[in-house]
């Protein structure tokens, strides 16, 4: 069984522009387009998930202004069913913040997408910290995107560091660093978060990260807050599953990996 833990998709109507907007910001920070392997639709992820052996898509969407909150979970709200489960959202700025997270709680939504980067706020910021308390205390859990975003300038909102610095507010238990713990930070991974309570997911990693320190990481932080995951459209999950499966790990970590860990989670 494999379950894709970190992907995303948008509305038919907006997808393509969704894409086109996110593509041209690579372009105007790296200089290059990366590709994109759906169309970011529905139908798109679930036919990327047939030709990519996944059994399960978790969709992360990012409210990136206050207003789209509602709009946005309840589009996540409609398309969940067999094989797509999705995570709600929230903006850090909305007043209504507290609210939302009781709501989406009350509507079975097992977390939430927050992207430090897109939303514009620091992960030990002290909003940050109440809205990953309420998460915690409500049983939500929350995808942080961590580390660097290849579509974004300086500086970089959750770094291994900061992300520490939470710790000594919530347990961690309840937290998902996308990216490995921090996207090309992998260094400061392991000096900050690796052994701690926080869980990492795999997305958008393989081409970046050595076997040698991605099977290292895995190891001392521990397979059992591993969370595969491709962040398609942006990479196909069989190039993040090759990758994995090539780092000469245990059956039984691979197995919590690819969807023991997941189940836990999604109950």
């Amino acid at each position: 069984m494999l379950i894709d833990f970190h992907s995303h998709i948008f509305p038919d109507r907006i997808a393509a522009g969704a894409l086109k907007s996110l593509s041209d910001s690579i372009v105007r920070y790296q200089g290059e387009r990366y590709p994109h392997y759906t169309d970011g639709t529905l139908n798109g992820i679930l036919k990327s998930m047939e030709d990519n052996g996944v059994d399960m898509s978790v969709i992360l969407p990012i409210a990136t202004k206050p207003t789209q909150t509602g709009t946005i979970n309840a589009f996540a709200k409609g398309i969940r069913n067999e094989k797509v489960v999705s995570f709600g959202s929230l903006h850090p700025e909305q007043d209504d913040w507290e609210t939302v997270l009781e709501n989406l709680a009350e509507e079975g939504f097992r977390g939430i997408k927050l992207h430090p980067e897109y939303q514009s706020f620091f992960v030990d910021s002290k909003r940050s910290i109440e809205i990953l308390k309420k998460a915690e205390k409500l049983g939500l859990y929350t995808v942080l995107h961590a580390g660097y975003d290849y579509g974004m300038p300086p500086p970089v909102h959750c770094q291994p560091d900061r992300l520490k610095n939470v710790l000594t507010e919530v347990s961690g238990k309840y937290i998902i660093a996308a990216h490995l713990g921090a996207f090309v930070n992998w260094d400061e991974v392991e000096k900050h978060l690796v052994g701690t309570p926080v869980n990492f997911d795999t997305a958008f990693i393989s081409k970046f990260i050595s076997p040698e320190q991605c099977k290292r990481i895995i190891r001392n932080h521990g397979a059992d807050k591993i969370l595969f995951g491709s962040d398609s459209p942006w990479q196909e999950p069989k190039t993040e599953h090759k990758f994995l499966l090539g780092l000469g790990l245990e059956k039984d970590e691979e197995d919590k990996i690819f969807y023991k860990n997941a189940l836990k989670i999604l109950k």
